[in-house]
């Protein structure tokens, strides 16, 4: 053997040892989590309490940077330009599959930038009236819409928000002439069907459930493929006979593509453990949210299929965002 190979096979050895030892101490530094919203949304609230508890098991910073705009294009962007070593991760929602098709350029592309880590929640929406309207069930609010064409509208968060995609799913499927009102988040949306401005709503669960359970808005169906914990009578659209009719806002825990397997492997076991713990899963039923907590191949198989779904819905109905 010559001295070159002795050299080289030395070397490798002392590569090769050092791998383990290099997963082993992740994180050594402060990680920052980019939010790609502001402050206080859905996405940021589960976003902190996941970041929590994963700065609890590891005794280090995680530390959430709110990145807004653009509909979280611009978070999203940043996060996929950064290094792929760990240390800069991003906690998104369905903007995430839903963008690529509701704007003309994105700075980054959903598959091929980011290595999912774990769906971490699952929140539906919920399809409410007020009460003044003259339906108790979905197929009454169908048939009454039916009735009187262009008559009736529906407030949603605002344009390419999920309950909004899923307010279109059940226009499109249905063949329904319903007029789409967007708003500027869950709140304003439902505000306005308890003023009774726009009568019905796909709206997001944290803003309603406080208002149905005080008899301000009348809860139809959650658009979730089981029930709610926050709305246990409530059914879901497959229970009202609309099973074509599904689809929720979760989030998830990203990474830009490239970053280790160990360094991924080692962030799903922490986001899977974080979701399961007691006080985690009491504040998030509180929010009607879900704990998920899947593998990361399973968050890039879901990551797909949303795109594909939400993609022919979009085209459909003629959506671009402004």
């Amino acid at each position: 053997m010559t001295f070159a190979s002795t050299l080289r096979i030395a070397f490798l050895a002392v590569l090769v040892s050092t791998l383990p030892a290099a997963a082993e101490t992740y994180p050594s530094r402060p990680v920052r989590v980019i939010v790609p919203f502001a402050p206080g949304g859905p996405t940021d609230v589960v976003a902190r309490l996941i970041v929590n508890k994963l700065a609890e098991q590891t005794g280090k910073q995680f530390y959430v940077e709110n990145v807004g705009g653009a509909g979280g294009n611009v978070g999203e962007g940043r996060a996929a330009q950064a290094a792929h070593d760990g240390y800069t991760l991003l906690v998104t929602g369905g903007n995430h599959t839903n963008n690529p098709s509701l704007y003309a350029h994105l700075t980054y592309d959903p598959i091929k930038d980011f290595q999912g880590v774990s769906i971490v929640t699952d929140q539906a929406a919920v399809l409410t009236v007020h009460p003044s309207l003259p339906v108790k069930s979905v197929k009454e609010l169908v048939d009454l819409i039916r009735a009187t064409p262009g008559k009736y509208s529906y407030a949603s968060p605002g344009t390419g928000t999920p309950p909004q995609l899923v307010g279109e799913l059940f226009k499109l499927s249905l063949k329904l002439d319903l007029v789409h009102v967007p708003f500027g988040g869950g709140g304003p949306a439902v505000g306005s069907t308890v003023a009774g401005h726009t009568p019905i709503s796909f709206g997001a669960m944290a803003p309603a459930v406080p208002l149905i359970k005080d008899g301000k808005l009348r809860a139809l169906a959650v658009t979730s493929k089981k029930r709610s914990g926050a709305l246990p009578d409530v059914p879901t659209m497959a229970e009202a006979g609309f099973p074509e009719v599904e689809g929720s806002s979760w989030t998830g825990l990203f990474a830009p593509a490239g970053t280790p397997p160990e360094i991924i492997a080692q962030l799903n076991r922490m986001a899977v453990a974080a979701v399961a713990m007691p006080d985690v899963k009491d504040r998030l039923a509180a929010l009607g949210i879900e704990p998920i907590g899947n593998s990361p191949e399973q968050c890039d198989a879901f990551v797909r299929s949303e795109m594909d779904k939400w993609s022919k819905v979009i085209g459909a109905a003629g959506l671009k965002a402004e």
